[in-house]
């Protein structure tokens, strides 16, 4: 895959969460996601954090949280979603669908993880049924080293993940099926709602 086709699949996936997000009712909006402790509101605010802030911004923020990025990120988010109603908050998305921002040495593959991660917290959180494209997911996971999968610090001991809509897989040990994008989730540290996967070690990845 090339550098463009990245580029294009952030702004379609930018794009689609816009169309979704405009159609959620207030309730939606304050309702919890996969991300613990954040609501929608505080997701789509961390998405967009790049789109208002300069770098110099976000190094005083660094500061700050004394260099710890997740902290960071916690606090920024939950500021912003404070602040901002949800109509700022979708018209920042709407309106950097082809923003070039990248993650600290992620690249575009790095900005397409970040979206499409993200926007799977909101819509499993919410019980949406999005199908993300699976040429997309495919994008993401092939991006995905071992330093990437440690980064989430996710138990996968014993546990071979194996895509049942993609030909992908990962690991070794009793299968674990589901969609590519229920799969990434898993890889995420995210805990599923109960049904999304099948095979012995389910249970250990479900709430």
């Amino acid at each position: 895959m090339t550098e463009d086709d990245l580029r294009k699949a952030v702004a379609a996936e930018r794009g689609e969460q816009a169309e979704l997000l405009a159609a959620l009712s207030p309730e939606q909006w304050d309702a919890p996601t996969l991300c613990e402790g954040w609501r929608v509101r505080e997701v789509v605010a961390h998405t967009t954090t790049p789109f208002r802030a300069s770098l110099g911004r976000t190094l005083l923020e660094l500061v700050r949280a004394r260099g710890d990025f997740n902290r960071m990120a916690d606090r920024c988010a939950r500021r912003d979603a404070t602040e901002l109603p949800p109509e700022r908050l979708l018209a920042s998305l709407r309106d950097n669908v082809a923003h070039p921002w990248t993650p600290p040495g992620g690249g575009a593959g790095g900005a397409l993880s970040h979206d499409v991660i993200h926007g799977l917290d909101i819509t499993v959180g919410l019980g949406l049924d999005r199908r993300v494209p699976a040429e997309r997911v495919a994008m993401v996971l092939a991006g995905m080293r071992p330093k990437n999968i440690a980064f989430f610090g996710t138990d996968l001991t014993g546990v071979r993940l194996q895509a049942t809509d993609i030909d992908w897989s990962h690991g070794t040990g009793t299968p674990l099926r589901g969609l590519a994008q229920d799969l990434l989730l898993v890889v995420c540290g995210r805990r599923l709602p109960p049904g999304r996967l099948t095979g012995e070690a389910a249970a250990r990845f479900s709430r």
